[in-house]
C-alpha cells in the first residue's frame, strides 16, 4: 500500500515537473518584469512592499506570476499564491484563503505567521479585480498589517484605485507595471517554440499583435492541425474562444453591441457611439465601456485593446456580416457629415478615424499595422503652417532624398507660392515631413515652363483635360518625411490625411497630380483611391525619373469618390480595384453644356429622349439627385433643375417674356411658334428673341450652378 502510494506520488510529482518544465520552455519575454521582481528578492530591503501589475484579459499576468513563483523557488524563497476567484470578497474569506496556503490552523492569525518568519517572502495575489470590494481593506488595513520582510504582488485588469497613488505614503510603497504585448521578437520566439511554421509567423503577428493568449491560442490550432493555413476569419473557434475571456464582462445585448461598436473604429466617443447603435443617449454605456480593463481611454475617447479589436472584428464578420457592415455604414456617415468642422487639427484626427475604415482591405493593410505599431508616433505629430525658419530645414530634407537639383526648384516655388506648403511637426515642434502643394493655374508660363514637373502636368492638362473657367488643378510636388522620405511611416499617413483633406476642402479643384520617385510601389494603393496612373505626365530631374498618378474630380468629384472607397472599405479579397470604376461623369465644355440645355429644353415633355441627355451625367444633376441614382430618378431632377431655372426667369419682371416664350414653347408648348408669339402677344420676329433670350439665361444659370455646385466649397 505504501508503495503505491509512494509509486502514485512519484507519478503525480513527474507530471507535475514535466508542466512546469514545458511552461519554463514555453516563456518568453518579460526580461523588464523579471529584473525589477528579481531586484526585489535580492535586496536586504526591498524598495517596495507592493507591486501591482495590470493589463487586458490574456496579456499573460497569471503566465508571469508564476514564473515569480519559480524564482522564489529556485532561490528558496517561500511564495503563496492567491486567486481572486476562488474566495468571496470579504476579509474573512481571504483570511481563510490565506490560512489555506500558509497551512495553518484555523484559530492561527496568518498576518502573525507571516511576521513569525523574519525572511524574504512573497505573496501572490491574481485576479484581484474581484477582489475589488476588499480594495480599501487590503490596502488599510491588511497590507499595513505586514512585515517588510512580505512582498506582495497584485495583477489585475484594472489599474490601480486612485486612492492607491493618492496616498503620499503608498506613493513610495507602490510600483504599477503595466503589462504590455509581447513584442515581435519575443512573438516569434514564442511561435518557432510552439513549432508554428516561419511562414505562417507574419500573418499571425499581424492578427495577434503579440497578445500571448491569441499567440497560445493560435499555436494550439497548429498543433491539432499541422497544415494549417491560418486566417483570422477561418478560425472561428480560436476567435470564439479570445471572446469567451474578452466579453464576460459584457452584462447585455446593447453592451455587447457596443464592444463590437468599438472593434470597428479607431476611437470611440460617445457621441460616435450614440450614431453607430442608433439610440439617442449613450452615455451610460460609454461610461461601462471606460471601465473595462481591455478598453482604454485616450484623450480623444476610448479604444479597444489591439487583440480585442482584431478578435471581435473577426467574429462579427464571419457571424452577422450584415451588422458588421450596418456598423461601417453608421460611423462613415457619422465622419461625413463632420469633415469640414472644427479645426485642422479635429480634421486632421476626424479624417484618420475615416481613412481607419479601410483597414480591413488587404491592400491596406500593411500601412494600417505599421501605424498601428506606431500610434503613439501618429497621434503626436500635426500638420501646420511654416515658420520663418522653417524652410532651411525643409529644404534639406528635399536635398538630402531629391538631390540639390529638385532642392533649387524647391526653393524656386517657395519664392512663387509659399501658401502651398504644409509641414509635419513632432512632438518637439519641429518639422519632421513636408507637403508642398503647388497651384497650375496660378503659375505663369515662366513658372510652368522652368520646372519639368509642373511642365508635363500642364501639357498633360493642355492635350487631354483642359480646365474650365475657374477651376483648379494641383500638383502635390514634394511630399516626405524627413528620415523615410516616400515610404510608409506615420508622417506619410498624416501627409495623405491632409492630401484628402485637401481634395475634400478645396473649391472648384478639377485635377490633382501626385508624383512617386518609385511609382510601381504605389500602384495598388493609388488604384485603390482610384488614382490613375498617366505616363504623359512623368516627368525626370537630375538623371531621375518620376512618375505620376492623377485624379479626374469633375469625372469621380468627391461625393462619388467617397462612395467608391464605401465599396471597397468592407472588400477582403485581395483583388486591385480598376480605377474609375465609380459613375463617370461628363465634364462639358461650355459650348457642349449650351448645346445639352437647349436639348433638354426641347425634349422636356419626352422622358426617353431625355433619358439620353448628357446633363444627367453632369454634376448639376448628380449632386442633386444622388450618385447612386437611376436614370428615371436622374431624369426628374434634371426636370426640376430646369423648372426651377424657369421660376427665376419668372420672378424678375424684365424677364416675364422670356418665361413665357420658354413656357409655351417647352413646357406646355403651343400648336406653333406663330400661336406662342399670338399669346404673347407679341410679333414672331420678337418672339424669337425673347425666346432666345430666355435659353441664353438658363444656360447661364445652369452652367454658373454647374461650375459652383455644393461640392465646390
Amino acid at each position: 500500500m505504501v508503495s503505491e502510494a509512494g509509486e502514485t506520488e512519484s507519478m503525480s510529482a513527474a507530471v507535475g515537473d514535466r508542466l512546469a518544465l514545458a511552461r519554463q520552455q514555453q516563456f518568453v519575454g518579460r526580461a523588464a518584469e523579471l529584473a525589477l521582481f528579481q531586484s526585489a528578492l535580492g535586496s536586504a530591503e526591498a524598495p517596495f512592499s507592493v507591486l501591482y501589475i495590470f493589463g487586458p484579459p490574456g496579456v499573460g499576468k497569471t503566465t508571469l506570476l508564476r514564473r515569480f513563483a519559480l524564482l522564489c523557488d529556485q532561490e528558496q524563497i517561500p511564495v503563496y499564491m492567491l486567486d481572486g476567484r476562488a474566495m468571496e470578497a470579504t476579509p474573512s474569506a481571504f483570511l481563510d484563503a490565506l490560512r489555506r496556503v500558509l497551512e495553518l490552523r484555523p484559530e492561527e492569525d496568518p498576518t502573525a505567521a507571516l511576521w513569525a518568519r523574519m525572511e524574504r517572502q512573497v505573496l501572490l495575489i491574481d485576479t484581484y479585480e474581484a477582489l475589488a470590494p476588499l480594495d480599501s481593506w487590503l490596502r488599510e488595513v491588511f497590507l499595513r498589517q505586514l512585515s517588510t520582510h512580505v512582498l506582495v504582488v497584485l495583477a489585475s485588469r484594472r489599474p490601480p484605485a486612485t486612492p492607491w497613488q493618492a496616498d503620499p505614503g503608498w506613493q513610495n510603497l507602490l510600483r504599477v507595471l503595466a503589462l504590455r504585448n509581447l513584442t515581435p521578437g519575443e512573438s516569434r520566439l514564442y511561435l518557432t517554440r510552439r513549432g508554428v511554421p516561419a511562414v505562417q509567423q507574419e500573418r499571425v503577428l499581424a492578427f495577434t499583435h503579440g497578445h500571448p493568449l491569441a499567440l497560445s491560442l493560435v499555436a494550439d490550432l497548429f498543433a491539432q492541425r499541422s497544415d494549417l493555413d491560418f486566417r483570422p476569419e477561418a478560425a472561428p473557434d480560436m476567435v470564439g474562444r479570445l471572446l469567451e475571456q474578452l466579453l464576460l464582462e459584457a452584462p447585455g445585448p446593447l453592451h455587447r453591441l457596443a464592444i463590437e461598436a468599438c472593434a470597428v473604429v479607431r476611437v470611440m466617443t460617445e457621441s460616435l457611439l450614440a450614431e453607430m447603435l442608433a439610440i439617442p443617449d449613450a452615455h451610460d454605456l460609454f461610461q461601462w465601456l471606460r471601465t473595462l480593463s481591455f478598453i482604454e481611454a485616450v484623450p480623444r475617447g476610448v479604444v479597444l485593446h489591439d487583440l480585442a479589436r482584431e478578435a471581435i472584428a473577426a467574429d462579427l464578420r464571419w457571424r452577422n456580416p450584415d451588422r458588421y457592415r450596418r456598423l461601417h455604414d453608421r460611423a462613415r456617415a457619422y465622419y461625413a457629415a463632420r469633415l469640414d468642422r472644427g479645426d485642422e487639427r479635429s480634421q486632421q484626427a476626424l479624417l484618420a478615424d475615416y481613412i481607419y475604415l479601410h483597414r480591413d482591405n488587404p491592400l491596406l493593410q500593411p500601412l494600417f499595422t505599421q501605424l498601428e505599431e506606431e500610434v503613439e508616433s501618429f497621434e503626436a505629430l500635426w500638420i501646420d503652417l511654416p515658420r520663418p525658419d522653417d524652410w532651411p530645414i525643409l529644404r534639406a530634407m528635399v536635398a538630402q532624398h531629391e538631390g540639390e537639383p529638385a532642392a533649387q526648384l524647391a526653393d524656386y516655388w517657395w519664392s512663387r507660392q509659399p501658401e502651398g506648403v504644409r509641414v509635419v511637426r513632432n512632438h518637439t515642434h519641429r518639422p519632421v515631413g513636408m507637403l508642398f502643394t503647388v497651384i497650375l493655374q496660378e503659375s505663369s508660363v515662366h513658372d510652368l515652363a522652368f520646372d519639368p514637373a509642373t511642365r508635363a502636368a500642364w501639357q498633360y492638362l493642355e492635350t487631354t483635360r483642359p480646365l474650365r473657367e475657374g477651376e483648379r488643378a494641383a500638383l502635390f510636388r514634394f511630399w516626405l518625411a524627413q528620415e523615410t522620405y516616400q515610404a510608409p511611416s506615420p508622417v506619410q499617413g498624416l501627409i495623405a490625411v491632409q492630401i484628402v483633406r485637401y481634395a475634400l476642402s478645396t473649391a472648384r479643384l478639377a485635377v490633382t497630380f501626385l508624383p512617386c520617385a518609385e511609382p510601381e510601389l504605389w500602384e495598388f494603393i493609388c488604384a485603390y483611391a482610384d488614382f490613375a496612373r498617366v505616363t504623359e505626365a512623368d516627368f525626370e530631374i537630375a538623371g531621375r525619373r518620376y512618375g505620376v498618378y492623377m485624379h479626374d474630380w469633375r469625372v469621380v468629384p468627391p461625393a462619388a469618390w467617397l462612395e467608391l472607397l464605401a465599396e471597397r472599405e468592407l472588400t477582403t479579397e485581395p483583388v486591385l480595384p480598376q480605377p474609375g470604376t465609380a459613375t463617370q461623369v461628363l465634364a462639358l465644355s461650355r459650348e457642349e453644356f449650351a448645346a445639352a440645355v437647349k436639348a433638354a429644353l426641347r425634349a422636356f415633355q419626352q422622358p426617353l429622349a431625355l433619358g439620353e441627355n448628357p446633363l444627367l451625367r453632369t454634376r448639376l444633376v448628380l449632386d442633386r439627385s444622388g450618385w447612386r441614382a437611376t436614370t428615371t430618378q436622374r431624369v426628374t431632377t434634371l426636370r426640376e433643375i430646369l423648372m426651377q431655372a424657369l421660376e427665376t426667369l419668372r420672378s424678375a419682371p424684365r424677364l416675364s417674356k422670356a418665361y413665357a416664350a420658354l413656357f409655351h414653347t417647352y413646357i406646355q408648348p403651343a400648336p406653333s411658334q406663330e400661336h406662342a408669339a399670338d399669346l404673347l402677344n407679341v410679333p414672331p420676329r420678337t418672339f424669337r428673341r425673347h425666346l432666345k433670350c430666355g435659353v441664353a439665361y438658363v444656360t447661364e444659370l445652369l452652367w454658373r450652378q454647374e461650375l459652383y455646385g455644393p461640392f465646390s466649397g
